[in-house]
């Protein structure tokens, strides 16, 4: 186990006093179906977390209901200081520009280059000014490592410059949280070291919380790290999981 990565997975005492996710008693639906019930979680500024568990376990559904997608029926829940049982569709994209969200499979528009890509994000979440979103657009890419690359389509890069440009997304408005959905799940080993390094340099140095979905447990070995599962309707914190 590297010293390096146990650092990276602790947060200092500072950090720690604030609360980016506090579920309490939460029980979370998928329309009437109960997925999850009595869900307990805490999660502070800076904390790397993972998020594993079998298909249909309700991993998703979790995901879903941080990011105001689902609605909290039942219980207490606020994600980067809003009220879960007070969303409606008119206060999500509020809560949103908070999230940073990285999806496996990129999800980038194929119809233009990487800054337009990031560009189009901006606009969409109420930046106008060119100037401004020029700077923050070299700003994310500089932090992912894709400082000359803004200028290249979707299909000129590789699966693991994609993900970079994903993650670069994520961090456009600055989040307190970055929910990724098993961003190295199409990634060859070595492409996921890449990736697995920059979230955890970006919980590290910038003080997001990273809560990662993953099934990857020789991932969660490299990189060992609090660790929730989703198991029988429950989910139980630092899991011990089975590496078999």
């Amino acid at each position: 186990m590297s010293d390096t990565f146990l650092i990276f997975a602790r947060t200092n005492t500072q950090e720690m006093a604030e609360k980016i996710i506090e579920l309490r008693n939460a029980n979370i639906y998928q329309g009437e179906n109960l997925i999850l019930s009595d869900v307990n979680i805490t999660i502070n500024r800076g904390e790397f977390v993972y998020l594993v568990g079998k298909t249909g376990t309700g991993k998703s559904s979790l995901l879903k209901t941080l990011y105001g997608d689902l609605t909290l029926k039942e219980g207490e829940g606020t994600v980067v200081g809003f009220n879960l049982k007070e969303m409606d569709w008119k206060k999500v994209p509020f809560l949103r520009r908070n999230l940073g969200v990285v999806f496996q499979d990129f999800q980038l528009l194929t119809d233009r280059n990487v800054n337009d890509n990031l560009k189009f994000v901006l606009r969409a979440t109420g930046w106008k000014d060119e100037k401004l979103m020029d700077e923050k657009i070299s700003d994310v890419l500089d932090k992912v490592g894709l400082k000359s690359k803004g200028f290249k389509m979707p299909f000129e890069m590789s699966g693991g410059e994609q993900q970079r440009v994903d993650i670069a997304r994520a961090l456009l408005n600055s989040p307190k949280l970055i929910l990724a959905d098993e961003p190295t799940g199409n990634l060859d080993p070595e492409t996921s070291d890449e990736i697995m390094q920059l979230l955890f340099h970006i919980s590290r140095d910038y003080g997001a919380a990273v809560v990662m979905a993953t099934h990857d447990y020789i991932v969660i070995n490299k990189y060992p790290a609090r660790t929730l599962r989703t198991e029988k309707g429950r989910v139980e914190d630092n899991a011990t999981i089975n590496m078999q």
